[in-house]
């Protein structure tokens, strides 16, 4: 079952890392509709961006609980946990590099995009290969996941006024343009 985990883990970094980088121009292949803002980057804002890996690993991760997740002890904190890292590590590299740097650098944007979602799964396997049950943890994992999903969902529409949310090419925030 272990390498089957490992495998199925491995084969979501370029499912996330692809689904995520067409995330970043749907929102306006879809003519900057308003249903697609909550899930895909409305504009160059880090926070935007953290969409790009998060959205994709929660569809992942439905998709392996359908397959077999639901008979995984500890899948849900083990694929919550690896879903979250993805958005931290995208923020403490991007805003670490940048600070050493003093501005961005894209082909360096683009393998924090890939390195974060590996983590991301490489994290969730490492947990559900300690082989660890975490009864009633799940839920814990579930609300976790949930809360930063509502977060993007609402902050597309209005965000809070600060540097992660602004857009780095208009300066401004979130839907306006």
């Amino acid at each position: 079952m272990r390498a089957e985990w490992l495998r199925w883990e491995l084969v979501g970094v370029p499912v996330i890392f692809l689904s995520g980088s067409a995330l970043h121009f749907a929102f306006e292949w879809c003519g900057r509709s308003p249903l697609i803002a909550p899930f895909a980057a409305v504009n160059e804002s880090v926070w935007e961006h953290l969409k790009l890996a998060f959205w994709p690993a929660v569809v992942y991760a439905i998709i392996e609980y359908v397959a077999f997740g639901k008979h995984v002890a500890g899948f849900g904190l083990a694929k919550s946990v690896g879903i979250l890292a993805m958005p931290l590590c995208i923020v403490l590299l991007f805003y670490g590099y940048k600070a050493l740097l003093g501005h961005h650098v894209l082909w360096l944007d683009i393998l924090i995009f890939l390195v974060a979602v590996a983590v991301g799964q490489v994290s969730s396997y490492v947990l559900i290969a300690a082989g660890h049950e975490h009864a009633g943890l799940g839920w814990v994992g579930l609300a976790a996941v949930v809360l930063p999903g509502l977060c993007f969902a609402g902050f597309s529409f209005r965000p809070p006024r600060l540097p992660i949310f602004r857009d780095s090419v208009t300066d401004k925030y979130g839907l306006q343009q």
